[in-house]
């Protein structure tokens, strides 16, 4: 899953592809390195981030998605959490929503289901401004678990299908390092929960804090964590490298389907 944030002020790229040509650009660029999905973003979630309305986002993000759907063979994923967004996006031709706060805003999963998409459900605890001054948890790796899996039954009780239900343990999102490390480490449980898990290490801050690295040199940290979630069961990685990162999934995957 190739990020393309047409945002002036994500945390690794804000700015760069805010325009629809340089946006396109980009997005033919990842579908060439070997994306499968790009997920489209017009808010940003780094901590401290300002909240945007809907017709910004909107107006941000339905030109590319547009564009996408008529120009290129990927799916398309819209990373909101605006069920007016998440409507007119998946109108324009995204296939999946990709949601912070795991369709949990007032008709968010009522919209998912009539549009008939993928879902994404990430666990974040507190909310993008604020999540990351005092994140506390008793275990990790089962409150996240917990989480998720309420979250999915009340998504197909609102009529999503279960196989339309992907998780995202929300690495970086309402958790120190030693959550992170921990839920890294607890993966499988998470896996376990028997929907496809979503993995984002792409240039994280927590990289930086490991290896003293500035968020333009955390390419070899976020692949390593990306070869080992793989390893573990990882169904889709997401990152802002797709070339180097569909390398190193290949390389992952050879050897796990190899015979012994």
């Amino acid at each position: 899953m190739g990020i393309l944030n047409v945002t002036p002020d994500s945390f690794s790229d804000g700015g760069r592809y805010a325009g629809t040509e340089a946006a396109l650009d980009r997005a033919a660029a990842m579908v060439a390195e070997g994306a499968a999905i790009l997920d489209i973003g017009g808010e940003s979630t780094r901590p401290g981030a300002e909240a945007v309305d809907e017709a910004t986002e909107n107006a941000r993000v339905l030109p590319v998605i547009e564009r996408i759907a008529r120009s290129l063979d990927v799916a398309i994923s819209i990373d909101t959490s605006k069920p007016g967004v998440m409507a007119a996006a998946t109108a324009a031709g995204a296939c999946i929503i990709n949601d912070v706060y795991a369709l949990r805003a007032p008709g968010a999963r009522e919209c998912a289901a009539r549009a008939g998409v993928g879902v994404c459900l990430m666990h974040m605890q507190g909310e993008p401004r604020t999540m990351q001054q005092h994140p506390e948890y008793q275990d990790v790796v089962a409150e996240v678990g917990a989480f998720l899996s309420q979250q999915r039954a009340i998504c197909i009780a609102a009529g999503i299908a279960p196989e339309a239900v992907a998780l995202d343990p929300g690495l970086g999102f309402g958790k120190g390092l030693d959550h992170n490390m921990t839920l890294l480490k607890g993966l499988p449980e998470i896996v376990a929960l028997g929907s496809p898990v979503l993995v984002g290490v792409s240039r994280k801050s927590f990289i930086g804090r490991i290896l003293d690295r500035p968020v333009q040199d955390r390419l070899a940290g976020g692949l390593g964590l990306a070869a080992l979630a793989v390893s573990m069961g990882a169904r889709i990685i997401r990152t802002h490298d797709v070339a180097a990162t569909s390398d190193a999934i290949r390389m992952v995957t050879a050897v796990l389907q190899a015979r012994s």
